[in-house]
């Protein structure tokens, strides 16, 4: 499985993730407090679940209905550097919430001119 999502995260870095991969309950439980905070939401840790973006296997809530990830599978392409809209909106936040998700996907830009 590649380790990076559609939009550039890197999966092997989510809590989700790491919490499934390692079948880590206590990871899932800090995570579902941290991202209910984040995100004033009631997250269950049963709910953090996840075996990556371009995985055929469960995905996480966030990752499941994400936007970028459907547009990209309809446009059939591997990540949002391949896309003639990018930024688009939907990418333009998660870029600006995550540093190494845009250094990634401009890195790819830059490399496929």
């Amino acid at each position: 499985m590649e380790n990076r999502a559609y939009c550039g995260l890197d999966c092997l870095e989510c809590d989700a993730f790491k919490a499934t991969a390692n079948n880590d309950d206590a990871l899932r439980e800090a995570t579902a407090k941290n991202w209910s905070d984040m995100y004033n939401a009631d997250i269950k840790p049963e709910q953090i679940n996840c075996t990556g973006c371009k995985s055929d296997g469960i995905k996480v809530f966030h990752c499941s209905n994400c936007k970028i990830r459907a547009c990209n599978i309809a446009k059939d392409i591997g990540n949002c550097s391949s896309c003639q809209d990018y930024p688009c909106d939907d990418e333009a936040y998660v870029v600006s919430h995550s540093l190494d998700a845009k250094d990634f996907i401009e890195a790819k830009k830059q490399t496929s001119k």
